[in-house]
Protein backbone atom coordinates (compact mmCIF):
# COMPACT_ATOMS: atom_id res chain seq x y z
CA UNK A 1 0.00 0.00 0.00
CA UNK A 2 1.40 3.37 -1.05
CA UNK A 3 1.21 6.23 1.46
CA UNK A 4 2.55 9.77 1.69
CA UNK A 5 4.12 10.94 4.95
CA UNK A 6 3.56 14.64 4.08
CA UNK A 7 0.38 14.72 1.93
CA UNK A 8 -0.20 18.43 2.68
CA UNK A 9 2.57 19.22 0.18
CA UNK A 10 0.07 18.65 -2.67
CA UNK A 11 -1.72 21.85 -1.63
CA UNK A 12 1.16 23.69 -3.34
CA UNK A 13 0.25 22.23 -6.74
CA UNK A 14 -1.40 25.42 -8.17
CA UNK A 15 1.41 27.69 -6.90
CA UNK A 16 3.26 28.13 -10.26
CA UNK A 17 0.01 29.03 -12.10
CA UNK A 18 -0.96 31.55 -9.40
CA UNK A 19 2.47 33.18 -9.54
CA UNK A 20 2.25 33.37 -13.34
CA UNK A 21 -1.08 35.22 -13.06
CA UNK A 22 -0.10 37.52 -10.18
CA UNK A 23 3.48 38.51 -10.99
CA UNK A 24 4.10 40.86 -13.95
CA UNK A 25 5.83 39.52 -17.03
CA UNK A 26 9.57 40.07 -17.22
CA UNK A 27 10.54 43.10 -19.33
CA UNK A 28 13.73 42.72 -21.34
CA UNK A 29 15.51 46.09 -21.20
CA UNK A 30 18.89 44.88 -22.44
CA UNK A 31 20.39 46.31 -25.58
CA UNK A 32 19.89 44.27 -28.71
CA UNK A 33 22.00 43.92 -31.83
CA UNK A 34 20.62 45.68 -34.88
CA UNK A 35 19.95 43.26 -37.68
CA UNK A 36 18.16 43.81 -41.02
CA UNK A 37 15.25 41.59 -40.09
CA UNK A 38 14.88 42.97 -36.55
CA UNK A 39 11.41 44.39 -37.07
CA UNK A 40 10.06 41.15 -38.53
CA UNK A 41 11.62 39.09 -35.71
CA UNK A 42 10.17 41.41 -33.05
CA UNK A 43 6.69 41.11 -34.56
CA UNK A 44 6.92 37.33 -34.59
CA UNK A 45 8.05 37.29 -30.95
CA UNK A 46 5.12 39.47 -29.85
CA UNK A 47 2.61 37.02 -31.26
CA UNK A 48 4.48 33.97 -29.98
CA UNK A 49 3.12 32.11 -26.96
CA UNK A 50 4.79 29.53 -24.72
CA UNK A 51 4.70 26.19 -26.58
CA UNK A 52 2.28 23.61 -25.22
CA UNK A 53 5.02 21.00 -24.83
CA UNK A 54 6.92 23.30 -22.47
CA UNK A 55 3.84 23.91 -20.34
CA UNK A 56 3.10 20.19 -20.09
CA UNK A 57 6.71 19.28 -19.34
CA UNK A 58 7.08 21.93 -16.65
CA UNK A 59 3.78 20.83 -15.09
CA UNK A 60 4.94 17.20 -14.92
CA UNK A 61 8.27 18.30 -13.41
CA UNK A 62 6.48 20.31 -10.75
CA UNK A 63 4.16 17.39 -9.88
CA UNK A 64 7.11 14.99 -9.64
CA UNK A 65 8.88 17.35 -7.24
CA UNK A 66 5.71 17.60 -5.13
CA UNK A 67 5.40 13.80 -5.01
CA UNK A 68 9.05 13.52 -3.89
CA UNK A 69 8.55 16.16 -1.18
CA UNK A 70 5.44 14.32 0.05
CA UNK A 71 7.75 11.35 0.87
CA UNK A 72 5.99 8.36 -0.71
CA UNK A 73 6.53 5.03 1.05
CA UNK A 74 5.34 1.52 0.32
CA UNK A 75 3.99 -0.27 3.41
CA UNK A 76 4.12 -4.05 3.12
CA UNK A 77 1.85 -6.68 4.63
CA UNK A 78 2.00 -7.13 8.43
CA UNK A 79 4.62 -9.59 9.66
CA UNK A 80 3.90 -11.25 13.00
CA UNK A 81 6.80 -11.39 15.43
CA UNK A 82 7.12 -14.17 18.00
CA UNK A 83 4.81 -13.53 20.96
CA UNK A 84 6.87 -15.49 23.49
CA UNK A 85 10.48 -15.69 24.46
CA UNK A 86 13.11 -13.94 26.52
CA UNK A 87 15.27 -10.88 26.13
CA UNK A 88 18.64 -12.55 26.34
CA UNK A 89 21.96 -10.72 26.27
CA UNK A 90 25.22 -12.61 25.81
CA UNK A 91 28.28 -10.97 27.36
CA UNK A 92 31.49 -12.55 26.04
CA UNK A 93 34.99 -11.85 27.31
CA UNK A 94 37.43 -11.04 24.48
CA UNK A 95 40.33 -9.88 26.66
CA UNK A 96 43.88 -11.00 25.98
CA UNK A 97 43.68 -14.04 28.28
CA UNK A 98 41.01 -15.62 26.02
CA UNK A 99 43.81 -16.52 23.59
CA UNK A 100 45.05 -19.20 26.00
CA UNK A 101 45.03 -22.47 24.02
CA UNK A 102 43.72 -24.89 26.68
CA UNK A 103 40.55 -26.07 24.87
CA UNK A 104 40.71 -29.39 23.06
CA UNK A 105 38.66 -29.71 19.85
CA UNK A 106 39.18 -32.82 17.73
CA UNK A 107 42.51 -33.52 19.42
CA UNK A 108 43.84 -30.00 18.81
CA UNK A 109 44.48 -27.36 21.47
CA UNK A 110 42.70 -24.15 20.45
CA UNK A 111 42.23 -20.75 22.12
CA UNK A 112 39.34 -20.36 24.54
CA UNK A 113 37.58 -17.84 22.34
CA UNK A 114 37.48 -20.31 19.44
CA UNK A 115 35.67 -22.87 21.56
CA UNK A 116 33.30 -20.21 22.89
CA UNK A 117 32.42 -19.05 19.38
CA UNK A 118 31.63 -22.62 18.31
CA UNK A 119 29.40 -23.48 21.26
CA UNK A 120 27.71 -20.10 21.71
CA UNK A 121 27.08 -19.85 17.97
CA UNK A 122 25.06 -23.08 18.06
CA UNK A 123 23.19 -21.79 21.11
CA UNK A 124 22.28 -18.58 19.28
CA UNK A 125 20.86 -20.52 16.32
CA UNK A 126 18.56 -22.51 18.59
CA UNK A 127 16.98 -19.52 20.40
CA UNK A 128 14.30 -18.96 17.75
CA UNK A 129 11.76 -17.13 19.92
CA UNK A 130 14.14 -14.92 21.90
CA UNK A 131 15.45 -11.46 21.31
CA UNK A 132 19.21 -11.85 21.42
CA UNK A 133 21.88 -9.23 21.95
CA UNK A 134 25.67 -9.36 22.18
CA UNK A 135 28.00 -7.48 24.52
CA UNK A 136 31.76 -7.84 24.06
CA UNK A 137 34.11 -6.72 26.79
CA UNK A 138 37.78 -6.42 27.62
CA UNK A 139 39.20 -3.24 29.14
CA UNK A 140 35.97 -1.62 27.88
CA UNK A 141 32.53 -3.07 27.32
CA UNK A 142 30.51 -2.27 24.22
CA UNK A 143 27.26 -3.37 22.64
CA UNK A 144 28.04 -5.32 19.49
CA UNK A 145 24.42 -6.25 18.67
CA UNK A 146 21.24 -4.80 20.24
CA UNK A 147 18.32 -7.04 21.13
CA UNK A 148 16.98 -8.53 17.92
CA UNK A 149 15.26 -11.57 16.42
CA UNK A 150 17.97 -11.66 13.73
CA UNK A 151 19.97 -14.60 15.06
CA UNK A 152 22.10 -14.87 11.93
CA UNK A 153 23.49 -11.37 12.42
CA UNK A 154 24.22 -11.96 16.11
CA UNK A 155 26.07 -15.17 15.25
CA UNK A 156 28.05 -13.44 12.51
CA UNK A 157 29.07 -10.59 14.82
CA UNK A 158 30.20 -13.13 17.40
CA UNK A 159 32.23 -15.01 14.79
CA UNK A 160 33.90 -11.76 13.72
CA UNK A 161 34.93 -10.80 17.28
CA UNK A 162 38.70 -10.64 17.63
CA UNK A 163 40.91 -10.95 20.69
CA UNK A 164 42.04 -7.67 22.18
CA UNK A 165 39.64 -5.46 20.23
CA UNK A 166 38.22 -4.18 23.52
CA UNK A 167 41.56 -4.13 25.34
CA UNK A 168 43.68 -6.67 27.19
CA UNK A 169 42.09 -6.36 30.64
CA UNK A 170 38.67 -7.51 31.91
CA UNK A 171 35.82 -5.14 32.87
CA UNK A 172 33.16 -7.51 34.21
CA UNK A 173 31.31 -4.82 36.15
CA UNK A 174 31.05 -2.52 33.14
CA UNK A 175 29.72 -5.39 31.00
CA UNK A 176 26.97 -6.06 33.55
CA UNK A 177 26.16 -2.34 33.77
CA UNK A 178 25.84 -2.05 29.98
CA UNK A 179 23.57 -5.10 29.88
CA UNK A 180 21.33 -3.62 32.59
CA UNK A 181 21.02 -0.42 30.58
CA UNK A 182 19.82 -2.41 27.56
CA UNK A 183 17.48 -4.73 29.44
CA UNK A 184 15.78 -2.42 31.94
CA UNK A 185 13.12 -1.25 29.46
CA UNK A 186 12.06 -4.80 28.64
CA UNK A 187 9.39 -6.84 30.53
CA UNK A 188 10.63 -7.56 34.05
CA UNK A 189 10.29 -11.35 33.88
CA UNK A 190 12.23 -11.74 30.64
CA UNK A 191 15.57 -10.03 31.39
CA UNK A 192 18.42 -12.52 31.20
CA UNK A 193 22.17 -12.01 30.94
CA UNK A 194 24.62 -14.85 30.25
CA UNK A 195 28.11 -13.65 31.13
CA UNK A 196 31.17 -15.66 30.10
CA UNK A 197 34.68 -14.84 31.28
CA UNK A 198 37.99 -16.53 32.07
CA UNK A 199 39.38 -14.07 34.60
CA UNK A 200 38.76 -11.52 37.31
CA UNK A 201 37.64 -7.89 37.14
CA UNK A 202 40.79 -5.87 36.40
CA UNK A 203 39.35 -2.77 34.68
CA UNK A 204 36.26 -0.61 34.45
CA UNK A 205 34.50 1.92 36.64
CA UNK A 206 31.90 -0.38 38.24
CA UNK A 207 32.71 -3.21 40.65
CA UNK A 208 31.10 -6.53 39.64
CA UNK A 209 29.18 -7.01 42.91
CA UNK A 210 27.95 -3.42 42.81
CA UNK A 211 26.69 -4.04 39.28
CA UNK A 212 25.07 -7.28 40.46
CA UNK A 213 23.17 -5.38 43.16
CA UNK A 214 21.85 -3.02 40.51
CA UNK A 215 20.90 -6.00 38.36
CA UNK A 216 18.95 -7.43 41.27
CA UNK A 217 17.04 -4.17 41.70
CA UNK A 218 16.15 -4.08 38.01
CA UNK A 219 15.16 -7.79 37.90
CA UNK A 220 17.97 -8.86 35.57
CA UNK A 221 18.86 -12.53 36.08
CA UNK A 222 22.53 -13.29 35.47
CA UNK A 223 23.99 -16.67 34.62
CA UNK A 224 27.77 -16.65 34.91
CA UNK A 225 30.18 -19.04 33.22
CA UNK A 226 33.84 -19.41 34.17
CA UNK A 227 35.79 -20.84 31.25
CA UNK A 228 39.29 -22.36 31.24
CA UNK A 229 40.99 -25.67 31.92
CA UNK A 230 42.40 -26.64 35.32
CA UNK A 231 45.51 -28.20 33.83
CA UNK A 232 47.63 -27.53 30.78
CA UNK A 233 50.99 -29.00 29.86
CA UNK A 234 53.51 -26.57 28.44
CA UNK A 235 55.99 -27.99 25.92
CA UNK A 236 59.63 -28.39 26.83
CA UNK A 237 62.78 -27.53 24.92
CA UNK A 238 62.22 -27.51 21.13
CA UNK A 239 58.70 -28.84 21.66
CA UNK A 240 59.85 -32.08 23.32
CA UNK A 241 58.64 -33.50 26.62
CA UNK A 242 61.99 -32.69 28.24
CA UNK A 243 61.49 -29.70 30.50
CA UNK A 244 57.69 -29.66 30.06
CA UNK A 245 55.54 -28.79 33.02
CA UNK A 246 51.90 -28.85 34.04
CA UNK A 247 50.28 -25.57 35.06
CA UNK A 248 46.84 -24.27 36.01
CA UNK A 249 45.90 -21.72 33.33
CA UNK A 250 42.80 -20.64 35.26
CA UNK A 251 44.50 -19.23 38.36
CA UNK A 252 43.14 -15.75 37.57
CA UNK A 253 39.52 -16.93 37.37
CA UNK A 254 37.52 -15.26 40.15
CA UNK A 255 34.96 -18.00 40.76
CA UNK A 256 33.87 -16.54 44.09
CA UNK A 257 32.71 -13.26 42.51
CA UNK A 258 31.00 -15.05 39.65
CA UNK A 259 29.12 -17.25 42.11
CA UNK A 260 27.99 -14.23 44.16
CA UNK A 261 26.82 -12.39 41.03
CA UNK A 262 24.67 -15.36 40.04
CA UNK A 263 23.27 -15.87 43.55
CA UNK A 264 22.38 -12.20 44.00
CA UNK A 265 20.38 -12.08 40.77
CA UNK A 266 18.68 -15.49 40.97
CA UNK A 267 20.86 -17.10 38.32
CA UNK A 268 23.45 -19.87 38.46
CA UNK A 269 27.20 -20.22 38.13
CA UNK A 270 28.71 -22.79 35.77
CA UNK A 271 32.27 -23.96 35.30
CA UNK A 272 33.42 -24.89 31.79
CA UNK A 273 36.79 -26.62 31.71
CA UNK A 274 36.46 -27.87 28.14
CA UNK A 275 34.18 -27.52 25.10
CA UNK A 276 32.04 -30.46 26.28
CA UNK A 277 31.29 -28.64 29.54
CA UNK A 278 30.36 -25.54 27.55
CA UNK A 279 27.96 -27.55 25.40
CA UNK A 280 26.26 -29.04 28.46
CA UNK A 281 25.94 -25.63 30.09
CA UNK A 282 24.34 -24.02 27.05
CA UNK A 283 22.10 -27.05 26.57
CA UNK A 284 20.87 -26.48 30.13
CA UNK A 285 20.41 -22.77 29.52
CA UNK A 286 18.52 -23.69 26.36
CA UNK A 287 15.80 -25.18 28.55
CA UNK A 288 14.84 -21.82 30.02
CA UNK A 289 11.05 -21.59 29.87
CA UNK A 290 9.83 -18.83 27.53
CA UNK A 291 7.33 -16.33 28.89
CA UNK A 292 4.38 -14.70 27.20
CA UNK A 293 4.85 -11.18 25.92
CA UNK A 294 2.57 -8.77 24.13
CA UNK A 295 2.03 -9.63 20.47
CA UNK A 296 3.95 -7.48 18.06
CA UNK A 297 3.55 -6.96 14.35
CA UNK A 298 5.93 -5.35 11.92
CA UNK A 299 5.06 -3.77 8.59
CA UNK A 300 8.10 -3.33 6.35
CA UNK A 301 8.46 0.11 4.80
CA UNK A 302 10.28 1.10 1.63
CA UNK A 303 10.83 4.67 0.51
CA UNK A 304 10.05 5.63 -3.10
CA UNK A 305 11.20 9.26 -2.87
CA UNK A 306 14.10 8.66 -5.25
CA UNK A 307 11.80 7.65 -8.13
CA UNK A 308 9.81 10.91 -8.63
CA UNK A 309 12.95 12.90 -7.85
CA UNK A 310 14.91 11.04 -10.50
CA UNK A 311 12.10 11.47 -13.04
CA UNK A 312 11.98 15.22 -12.31
CA UNK A 313 15.74 15.58 -12.88
CA UNK A 314 15.52 13.62 -16.14
CA UNK A 315 12.65 15.81 -17.39
CA UNK A 316 14.55 18.99 -16.47
CA UNK A 317 17.45 17.79 -18.60
CA UNK A 318 14.99 16.99 -21.42
CA UNK A 319 13.43 20.47 -21.10
CA UNK A 320 16.82 22.20 -21.36
CA UNK A 321 17.82 20.03 -24.31
CA UNK A 322 14.51 20.81 -26.04
CA UNK A 323 15.05 24.55 -25.61
CA UNK A 324 18.55 24.30 -27.07
CA UNK A 325 17.25 22.40 -30.10
CA UNK A 326 14.39 24.90 -30.65
CA UNK A 327 16.77 27.87 -30.43
CA UNK A 328 19.23 26.29 -32.86
CA UNK A 329 16.38 25.56 -35.27
CA UNK A 330 15.11 29.15 -34.99
CA UNK A 331 18.58 30.57 -35.66
CA UNK A 332 18.99 28.27 -38.63
CA UNK A 333 15.68 29.48 -40.12
CA UNK A 334 16.61 33.10 -39.49
CA UNK A 335 19.94 32.65 -41.24
CA UNK A 336 18.23 31.05 -44.23
CA UNK A 337 15.75 33.96 -44.49
CA UNK A 338 18.56 36.49 -44.40
CA UNK A 339 20.43 34.71 -47.17
CA UNK A 340 17.31 34.74 -49.35
CA UNK A 341 17.01 38.48 -48.84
Amino acid sequence: MLEFLWPWVFALAPLPFLLRKILPAKQDSSAALKVPFYQQLAQSQESKHTPLWQILLLSIIWLCLLVACARPIWIGDPVELPASGRDLLLAVDISGSMKTADMNIDGEQVPRLWAVKSVVGDFVERRKHDRLGLVLFGTQAYLQAPLTFDRATVKQLLDEAQLGFAGEKTAIGDAIGLAIKRLRERPADSRVLILLTDGANTAGEVAPLQAAELAKQTHVKIYTIGVGADQMTTPGIFGSSFGSRTINPSLDLDEESLQKIAQLTGGRYFRARNPEDLQKIYALLDELEPIEQAEETFRPRKSFTHWPLGIALALIALFLLGNIIVNLFARSNASSTEEVR
